[in-house]
């Protein structure tokens, strides 16, 4: 159970964790890291109904969400994309690239994403039926932060020291298989076989986006992973909206 809140508290603003845990406790919050995706898919498709009912315009509503997910996360991830941006596109080698990521300063291609990435998941959601939206909502933050997951699995740290690494270093196959099992679970309940479709096809765009950043800079770093979610949230959406078209069509 204080896994499950260190998971909580990591991911979200709400500080239900302990403020003293052993890395150990926390690298066994990344098996809860789907069911925290599920928490807050689940409060952005509640609000999403609660405000459509008022008669405000979808428009109004989506960035509303988008908005509301920002604060719900603290904008980590957000942070991540930003830091990521600015240090990949600086053209530097390895240490530069990570130096530049440490910087609290944000430059105009990190600000560029930022905006890039909000209009999107506005549009994105904008294209979404109303019937499948709930679900589209939910399946968006399961997805993103089992992308996360996989990263860590799957790649090395690529610095000495950092606030991923005991993420790192404390992942096994056993955390990875029962979040794996979990995020099926969840993907099934909230869109049926299209959910395992849709996660199928996002572990496979998380996996590429992993092997560009190690290309870059040998491994994946606390922002690179913050950027992965991001990414995955919009791609989540918008394989729902091809889908969605082709079902449709």
């Amino acid at each position: 159970m204080s896994s499950f809140l260190l998971a909580i508290q990591f991911l979200t603003i709400l500080p239900l964790g302990e403020k003293k845990f052993s890395p150990e406790k926390l690298a066994w919050a990344l098996i809860y890291f789907p069911i925290v995706g599920l928490f807050l898919g689940a409060i952005l498709a509640g609000l999403n109904i609660c405000l459509s009912s008022l008669g405000i315009s979808a428009l109004a509503v989506n960035i509303i969400l988008v908005i509301a997910l920002v604060i719900l996360t603290r904008g980590i991830h957000l942070d991540g994309l930003a830091d990521t941006t600015d240090a990949f596109l600086s053209g530097k080698g390895k240490e530069e690239t990570l130096e530049i990521m440490r910087d609290p300063h944000i430059g105009v291609m990190g600000a560029l994403s930022l905006i890039s990435i909000l209009i999107l998941k506005i549009g994105l959601l904008s294209s979404v039926s109303a019937a499948v939206k709930p679900a589209a909502l939910m399946l968006m933050c399961i997805s993103g932060r089992w992308s996360a997951v996989l990263s860590i699995y799957l790649f090395p740290y690529a610095r000495q020291e950092g606030k991923a690494k005991v993420f790192i270093e404390g992942m096994s196959l056993k955390i990875f298989i029962i979040s794996a099992i979990i995020v099926i679970i969840c993907a099934a309940i909230v869109l049926n076989i299209a959910g395992l479709v849709v996660l199928l096809i996002v572990s496979g765009c998380a996996y590429i986006i992993g092997r560009f950043i190690c290309s870059k800079i040998e491994g994946v770093t606390g922002d690179t992973l913050g950027a992965v979610i991001e990414l995955t949230e919009v791609i989540t959406l918008l394989i729902i909206c091809i889908g969605q078209g082709v079902v449709n069509g």
